[in-house]
């Protein structure tokens, strides 16, 4: 057997909300990723974070909302994100906004 290693095409945008003092107080990350079964690419939303004094207001809301426009306008035939298994809140928003439970994430962390 032999296995041969290829670059894949892959990109990213990072969504930022600051205060009015110019403190990051949200965040959220796309990447735009293809990997040869279809031919439109895949969104990964990663690392969406909200500041605890930020959280309830709606801005963990608009950062989602805004990722899943952008992996729209990429034309992404699916948008994933992943999430622990304790933040209960997250996985409500997330149903909320149309994203489904499709299962578990497995992860080695370097």
């Amino acid at each position: 057997m032999n296995i041969v290693q290829n670059i894949v095409d892959c990109s990213g945008i990072k969504l930022i909300s600051k205060d009015a003092d110019g403190k990051e107080v949200g965040r959220a990350f796309l990447y735009i990723m293809h990997n040869g079964l279809h031919d439109k690419p895949f969104g990964f939303m990663e690392d969406v974070y909200v500041a605890e004094e930020m959280r309830g207001r709606g801005l963990g809301t608009s950062l989602v909302k805004r990722i899943i426009e952008l992996a729209r306008e990429k034309k992404c035939y699916k948008l994933v994100s992943t999430s622990r298994h304790s933040r209960e809140k997250v996985h409500k928003l997330y149903l909320k906004l149309g994203f489904k439970d499709q299962g578990k994430e497995f992860r080695i962390d370097f």
